[in-house]
């Protein structure tokens, strides 16, 4: 249930940040607004951490260094996401991003990447994902 309150929270609040780059963007531009939203996000992070103090820092050596540029995807991310929002809205950047975030993952389950147990795609999931395709066309015309 924990798992499902938290994945609700991080979709409405990439939402919001979104829409808020797209915003910042208008203003100052998208690489502006990108480095803006990663540097208030180190800072957020950094005081939660500050207040955890859970010590796991010293486990960092035991992260393979490809993991550790998981954080300058998020240039990236929100370049693309600011990009798109600005050029076709809101609703259909968000809905492609979803069915693009569950491809890569069917990939990834599938293959067992990253460390993780290989699943099996079955019919009903990628039922889904076609109903969700289904849906984007409908949206945009």
């Amino acid at each position: 249930m924990r798992g499902s309150l938290f994945a609700f929270l991080g979709g409405a609040f990439i939402t919001l940040q979104g829409v808020a780059n797209t915003r910042i963007s208008r203003d100052i531009g998208t690489w502006q607004a990108a480095t803006i939203t990663q540097l208030t996000g180190f800072i957020m992070a950094l005081i939660i951490l500050m207040f955890v103090r859970d010590r796991k820092w010293k486990r960092l050596n035991q992260v393979k260094p490809l993991y550790l540029t998981g954080g300058a995807l998020g240039a990236v991310i929100i370049f693309s996401n600011v990009t798109a929002i600005q050029r076709i809205g809101v609703t259909l950047s968000i809905s492609i991003i979803l069915i693009a975030q569950l491809s890569l993952t069917f990939f990834i389950d599938s293959k067992g990447w990253f460390g993780l147990v290989k699943q099996k795609m079955k019919l009903p999931q990628f039922i889904g994902l076609g109903l969700m395709i289904a849906g984007v066309v409908i949206l945009r015309f």
